[in-house]
């Protein structure tokens, strides 16, 4: 459904985040849309993808701020630079995603009169940590929430976490299937050989945090090298530098020297990577919204492996499109790996055909875009 075009025409919407990177790789089918009937202005820190959203057709500003900076002082200059921007920018509607646009972009809407979305695109392991930080997130999520219109999340799970710890009204959440997925995009190669006449191969393609499991992935294909030969571990991702959590150039650099794993890199387009997988792994630690890694690998009918936790189990059913292993558990992960590897390839080929039909019937990027029309039909014009 697109957006009556007569009455909302020329309507401006901003969507921000931490990265441009980001905002292309999960947003640019909704954007697309949006451009449709709207002029669309995205607002994040600007990387090489930055050029991609403008040959799109919408807007770009570049906004300067570090989503794992703890630093008050570094916050409020975020907090007051957004508020800039909208006061120069008029955008008639604001959609937000990720913590610190979440908490300070609502902020500075507000601040502005104009009506905000914080779209919470997962929960992090900030919330699994019981400490300070975790303390202030909660603080200022209340504080922030409250001036919104609407607050989005992936899975119900999320949304009780927010609702028990009184962090948001109910009647403002809406909960989404994910962020959608562009099926025609993704798409299974027709012509896959069956048998495979070359080692079977794992694929995990990630963030390389060990949050997401990276470590977990690497010790489950050193246990299953020590059994078979006939068996390749291949990583794509990027690296944050700047994060806590992130796995080191040093560890990366040992893994391929041990002949582990091959590490592919960061993939622009990760499909040339599914297509040559038998299975796609996804052992993360912590709570995810719907991690979009999945949805692709289940639209190209790859048998998936991946944590019994929240976000993840909402895309895997166990025993029909792939498996799921408890977290952060290397020896479990590699049992359930060895399962797959010793499925016939016609199951494995069946289990794919169920991911393709569960995305297709779940998390089709055509329910997702109605939800935001019927949410920009709903609000009421600025004043």
């Amino acid at each position: 459904m697109i957006v009556n075009q007569t009455e909302l025409k020329r309507k401006k919407i901003a969507l921000v985040a931490n990265s441009a990177w980001s905002m292309y790789n999960f947003r640019i089918d909704l954007i697309r849309h949006l451009l449709l009937s709207f002029d669309v202005l995205v607002i994040a820190p600007r990387d090489e993808f930055a050029e991609d959203l403008k040959k799109a057709g919408c807007s770009y500003l570049d906004i300067h701020f570090n989503n794992r900076s703890e630093n008050p002082l570094q916050d409020y200059a975020l907090l007051k630079s957004l508020e800039r921007i909208y006061r120069a920018e008029q955008p008639d509607f604001i959609f937000h995603y990720v913590i610190k646009p979440n908490i300070y972009g609502s902020m500075a809407a507000a601040r502005c009169g104009i009506q905000s979305v914080a779209v919470i695109t997962g929960l992090g392991y900030t919330f699994d940590r019981p400490n300070w930080l975790n303390r202030m997130v909660r603080f200022l999520y209340r504080m922030a929430l409250k001036k919104a219109h609407e607050v989005w999340f992936l899975n119900q799970e999320d949304a009780d976490v927010f609702i028990q710890r009184k962090l948001v009204n109910r009647e403002k959440i809406k909960i989404l299937p994910g962020e959608g997925i562009n099926t025609d995009h993704f798409f299974p190669q027709s012509n896959k050989a069956v048998p495979r006449t070359k080692a079977f191969q794992f694929l995990m393609g990630t963030r390389l945090l060990r949050s997401k499991g990276v470590g977990i992935y690497i010790e489950a294909a050193r246990i299953l090298k020590n059994k078979y030969h006939d068996v390749r571990f291949e990583l794509i991702g990027f690296f944050e530098k700047n994060h806590r959590d992130s796995i080191t150039d040093s560890e990366l650099r040992s893994w391929q020297k041990k002949g582990i794993i091959h590490y592919g890199g960061f993939a622009k387009d990760v499909r040339p990577f599914l297509r040559q997988a038998d299975c796609f792994v996804f052992p993360s630690f912590y709570h995810e919204g719907i991690p979009r890694c999945l949805l692709e690998a289940a639209a190209m009918e790859v048998p998936i492996i991946t944590s019994i936790n929240t976000g993840c189990k909402e895309v895997v059913l166990e025993g029909v499109n792939g498996f799921l292993a408890a977290p952060n558990d290397a020896a479990v992960l590699a049992a359930r790996m060895e399962e797959m590897m010793a499925l016939g390839n016609g199951r494995r080929a069946e289990m794919g055909r169920k991911g393709r039909e569960r995305v297709n019937e779940k998390f089709g990027m055509e329910k997702i875009l109605k939800e935001y029309d019927e949410t920009l039909l709903s609000l009421k014009p600025k004043a």
